[in-house]
């Protein structure tokens, strides 16, 4: 909710920076919100316990039970994106994607900070000084996978909206995307490798089911980054 609120706040100052109608922040808004939690349900479901959910789909509605992907969180916000654009005059989708990029950095950030509080996706065992003891799982020291995926994304959003205050008339479409994609997604490939397997079937896997997803997402953010040649600006 912090990532909502601080996004929402942050998306308005965007749309008037730019003169664009501030009020369409309350709609963009809504559309993130559902596109987020159903995306982010919907991943979890079908990308780590998928036998499960389709053998039991109403389970699939019981989001009070947990279970929310990342993965499919960034889907669904591009697709609610997608449909927000096409629903509102004068708001490209790579457009709004790119300042919604920004948002979706901070916002990862607080989410990871809320794993940590309720002791999920833990790390590895570690006896590193800065190891934590979860007390709600287990006794054992673990390296706080959470927290290194956190201050990765801080330091992500923190880039981006450095570099879009610079010039953000002139920004090339699609650059934020990329630098999002490539960025949020390469260090959760990086850092899945001090974390535990969430799913049973990952066990002797040479990569796990987040770093197998995060390649697929690397991929389209190289892609939009050569597309401009890695420069944020046009001349």
């Amino acid at each position: 909710m912090m990532g909502f609120v601080l996004g929402y706040f942050i998306a308005q100052w965007m749309f008037k920076s730019e003169n664009k109608p501030v009020a369409l922040t309350d709609k963009l808004v809504v559309y993130m919100f559902f596109g987020t939690l159903i995306g982010a349900r919907l991943g979890h479901c079908f990308f780590y316990e998928p036998s499960f959910y389709l053998s039991h789909p109403i389970e699939i509605l019981k989001v009070w039970k947990g279970g929310l992907a990342s993965h499919g969180g960034t889907i669904g916000i591009i697709v609610a994106i997608y449909i927000y654009s096409k629903n509102t005059p004068n708001q490209p989708f790579l457009w709004v994607l790119d300042r919604m990029a920004i948002v979706g950095a901070l916002g990862a950030f607080f989410i990871r900070i809320g794993n940590f509080f309720n002791s999920e996706i833990l790390g590895k065992p570690a006896d590193v000084p800065w190891a934590v003891i979860f007390k709600k799982v287990d006794s054992v020291p673990r390296h706080p996978a959470m927290l290194y995926e956190a201050l990765s994304y801080l330091i992500i959003f923190s880039v981006m909206i450095m570099v879009y205050r610079k010039n953000p008339k002139n920004m090339r479409p699609g650059w934020l995307v990329g630098v999002l994609l490539c960025g949020i997604f390469g260090a959760r490939f990086m850092i899945e490798f001090f974390k535990e397997n969430q799913a049973p079937f990952e066990a002797g896997m040479p990569l796990n089911m987040g770093q197998l997803l995060s390649l697929l997402f690397i991929t389209p953010g190289l892609f939009l980054l050569a597309m401009n040649k890695f420069k944020p600006y046009t001349k």
